[in-house]
């Protein structure tokens, strides 16, 4: 069966959790994972005027959705403040969030009441209304949702398609869990997993799922010796033609995990764009390769899985980020 939106889905579920922990229930997880497909989908008319007003426009049904999602966000942004208020221990970002803005306003109530030699928190950040919490969690989802889905849905193809790169990542999560395939994945097995990194790092090169990054110049930019983009111009790189150069990866066509070890890819930063550069890279740069490396990880101990590959397996499909146009065509056993 096709993969891909149910991938789409799991990634979705797992963003929520994070961001909200249990403050979102099993039920309106489901229901935005479900239903965040619209909100993708609406890009594709992004341009027209109005369209948001047109009954039953991708627009339209996407605008719908991102309102229910963000009433959704700011209910639990709610429930959050009032549970940290009780003393709870932060389980989730919110809570952080929470908790930090808690702190801030307990420096500043004791600066204003004239007390001396406070100290400084270490996060001193001003307060958040429900609504403003909804609507960054919801950037953060539409930002995470259909990148690490792209990635996942690739990832999975493409160690189906190379059982031996597949092996040995079963072999090194299982090591690191010394030899139990049941143990929970914790942090600090992240930096003695090598071959997993690097794993994880070639898909982004490989298939990278998001392939341009918009940028503005900020002042006149020379980019040919006979073109100069004006300031204020908005520029859209694309990152694929980078992450595929030869003279950066030798044979980038190849999927070469090694390459990462040793090879020299590491040195190549000006090629690696996946997440961006400068100040406004994507803030996922530490999160995707965490969650791929927990995901993969734990599947390759606990499941077997075949790609059955058709004639549309490799072409791309562009649906915000980069899909397999087969919509990755798998089938999965439990491993004994």
């Amino acid at each position: 069966m096709a993969f891909m939106r149910l991938f789409r889905e799991i990634n979705c579920a797992l963003s929520c959790r994070t961001f909200f922990g249990d403050y979102i229930s099993q039920d309106a997880v489901e229901k935005i994972a479900d239903d965040f497909y619209e909100v993708t989908a609406a890009l594709e008319l992004v341009n027209v005027p109005l369209s948001v007003y047109i009954p039953f426009t991708k627009c339209w049904k996407g605008k719908r959705t991102a309102d229910a999602v963000l009433a959704e966000f700011a209910k639990c942004a709610a429930a959050c403040k009032a549970n940290m208020a009780s003393g709870a221990e932060p389980r989730c970002i919110v809570d952080q969030w929470v908790l930090h803005m808690m702190e801030s306003k307990k420096y500043y109530d004791r600066i204003a009441a004239g007390e001396e030699g406070v100290e400084k928190p270490r996060n001193l950040i001003r307060e958040f209304t429900d609504d403003e919490i909804g609507q960054t969690m919801f950037t953060f989802l539409f930002a995470s949702q259909d990148a690490s889905s792209s990635a996942t849905t690739w990832l999975f193809q493409v160690l189906a398609q190379r059982p031996d790169v597949l092996d040995r990542l079963r072999e090194e999560n299982l090591a690191v869990r010394n030899g139990n395939r049941h143990q929970p994945f914790e942090l600090s097995m992240l930096e003695s997993l090598p071959y997993t990194n690097a794993v994880i790092k070639e898909l982004l090169r490989y298939r990278p799922p998001v392939i341009f990054v918009p940028y503005e110049a900020t002042k006149s930019f020379p980019v040919t010796p006979k073109y100069t983009v004006s300031k204020g111009t908005l520029i859209v790189p694309t990152c694929y033609p980078a992450l595929h150069d030869p003279q950066a990866y030798p044979n980038p066509e190849t999927f070469d995990p090694d390459r990462w070890i040793t090879g020299d890819a590491e040195s190549k930063t000006k090629n690696w764009l996946v997440f961006g550069a400068g100040p406004h890279d994507c803030l996922a740069r530490k999160y995707v390769p965490l969650t791929m490396a927990a995901m993969i990880g734990k599947a390759s101990l606990e499941l077997d899985w075949v790609h059955h590959a058709t004639s549309r397996s490799e072409e791309i499909r562009v649906f915000a980020t980069l899909f397999p146009e087969d919509e990755c065509q798998l089938v999965f056993t439990k491993r004994e």
